[in-house]
């Protein structure tokens, strides 16, 4: 591979989409005599997404570019950043890594045999290792250690020592793995500009770095592995990518922190060389685009409806993702994800390992239903809000002194008659929102399926249910939910996505059903729906 390419082909093959590149001469200089050898590492922490394939759609262009490419699994890593993989999960988020980047490089093509694999601790516990990472840390301060992993190790009140070792470590790997280049997303520039600072202070030539633009995850913000609205799994199924995807950020004409339209350029362009827009004929038919700058133009002028941008892209990710999926089916596979990323709620015992006094908010229990404070109320009165014709203001009774308000556009789809007197689901613990001027003091919560048009129906509570009684996910019934869901955090969000309705029509969280004493929480006719 990139033998009949000149050093400038080359060059300009392994830095194209590139947000910035540290030692770009040297990379040139090596490029006129061999191949330059590149590595990229990741931590093996929470389940890779779909944003991976930006690195992986990059690793493609330095084999086509002749380079020798290392894949670097850094378990060690994971565990030192907050141990975010706990020390007897390393061994099997490892071997996840391992199947499932190899997974997403076959489906995008890349041939294997061209890539050289290597798990950290099996040379970073390495006497050698050990020594240089002993004589780094009496030449890195503490100030410095910290700002290189200001963007990369989780922040917390009070820091670990750990997360100090982070970045000085990810230095080190370069010279270990005696490499050209460091290949990372650009947040990782501080820890790259320490590496190039403190190598040749141990006697080792500083290398030169190559850094990808930070991907905008579904919600705008940079996906993450943990936060469960921004992005989509590689296991996701068909389903749940149109589900997240029609969830996503993207407002017609807006080019900015637009995911969708991230990953048709980071992505599918570098892959495929081209971009189609699939819509109905009425509206002028596909359109098959050579340059991501015309479907960002187009988009701009709103040339291109939101819709189908989010529907082509769905198309061309199920397409990417559907290897994946079928590797995964495999028995082993299957045991190997679930033992690597144990459902939390069986671990928990059923949610009785929920913080005593209700506070939660803790790591570890963080996605357990028995924090969301979910009650039966009962409508007491339904008016159009003031200020705005799509939302409307409910007094619901909740079994306190006095009913609570409640701002929503939902129903707006449900006549106000039908709602006067119902007995219905109210969510209370989330932080009170303005609303147009109005604070809204807890959420109502309803069955909704997209379409047009949008359909809607408030879930209902067994009958004989009263103002105030608790709603439960069967087997969480001990839990304590949280005085108030910290946003930040965004539990509700975390929760919320896995909340559905049966093809029984009965409300579920992880097939696990929503309930009060007296019986199981449904909705009348809106099988699969989504709740909200």
């Amino acid at each position: 591979m990139g033998e009949q390419l000149s050093p400038e082909d080359k060059f300009n093959l392994i830095t194209r989409n590139l947000q910035e590149v540290l030692g770009e001469e040297k990379v040139k200089e090596v490029l006129q005599t061999r191949e330059l050898k590149v590595y990229w590492g990741t931590a093996t922490t929470g389940k890779p997404h779909v944003a991976y394939f930006v690195p992986m759609s990059k690793i493609a262009d330095f084999l086509r570019a002749g380079c020798e490419v290392t894949v670097l699994f850094a378990d060690l890593h994971a565990y030192l950043d907050n141990m975010k993989a706990p020390w007897d999960l390393l061994e099997l988020r490892v071997k996840y890594y391992e199947q499932v980047i190899k997974a997403m490089l076959e489906s995008i093509g890349v041939p294997l045999e061209k890539l050289r694999f290597v798990k950290g601790t099996d040379f970073q516990l390495s006497r050698e290792y050990t020594l240089d990472v002993y004589r780094l840390s009496s030449m890195v301060t503490e100030h410095d250690a910290k700002k290189a992993g200001a963007e990369v190790v989780k922040q917390v009140e009070h820091p670990l020592l750990s997360g100090l070792l982070y970045p000085g470590l990810q230095a080190l790997d370069e010279e270990y793995l005696k490499v050209d280049a460091q290949f990372g997303g650009v947040d990782q520039r501080k820890i790259f500009t320490l590496a190039e600072k403190y190598l040749p202070s141990l006697g080792y030539a500083k290398r030169s770095h190559l850094m990808n633009p930070m991907v905008p995850g579904l919600t705008g913000a940079k996906m993450s592995s943990s936060e469960e609205e921004s992005k989509i799994d590689l296991l996701d199924t068909k389903e749940d990518v149109k589900k997240k995807l029609k969830k996503a950020f993207c407002e017609p004409g807006n080019i900015q922190n637009n995911g969708v339209l991230s990953f048709v350029r980071y992505v599918l362009f570098p892959l495929r060389g081209e971009f189609c827009i699939k819509r109905d004929p009425k509206w002028g038919g596909d359109k098959i685009y050579s340059a991501f700058e015309e479907v960002e133009k187009d988009f701009a002028a709103e040339l291109i409806h939101p819709g189908d941008l989010k529907a082509s892209v769905e198309a061309s990710l199920n397409e990417l993702l559907e290897p994946i999926r079928k590797k995964f089916q495999s028995p082993e596979l299957r045991k190997l994800t679930n033992t690597a990323y144990p459902d939390p709620s069986k671990t928990k015992m059923g949610g009785k390992g929920a913080k005593a006094g209700g506070g939660g908010g803790g790591e570890d229990d963080e996605l357990l239903p028995s924090r969301l404070d979910i009650r039966v109320g009962k409508v007491i009165s339904v008016e159009k809000h003031p200020d705005a014709d799509s939302l409307y203001l409910e007094k619901i009774d909740v079994g306190e002194a006095e009913p609570r308000t409640v701002v929503s556009g939902l129903v707006a789809y449900v006549s106000q008659e039908d709602l006067q007197d119902r007995t219905v689901l109210l969510l209370c613990n989330l932080k009170p929102q303005k609303m147009r001027g109005i604070e809204s003091q807890a959420m109502l919560l309803c069955a909704s399926v997209e379409g047009e048009p949008r359909r809607v129906e408030p879930l209902d509570p067994p009958e004989g249910s009263t103002p105030g009684e608790r709603v439960f996910v069967e087997g969480y019934e001990s839990g304590k939910p949280d005085d108030r869901l910290n946003p930040k955090k965004k539990v509700w969000e975390k929760l919320q996505a896995d909340l559905k309705v049966s093809d029984e029509c009965v409300a579920q969280w992880k097939d696990k059903k929503l309930m009060t004493k007296l019986g199981q929480i449904t909705c009348k006719t809106l099988k699969g729906g989504s709740i909200s």
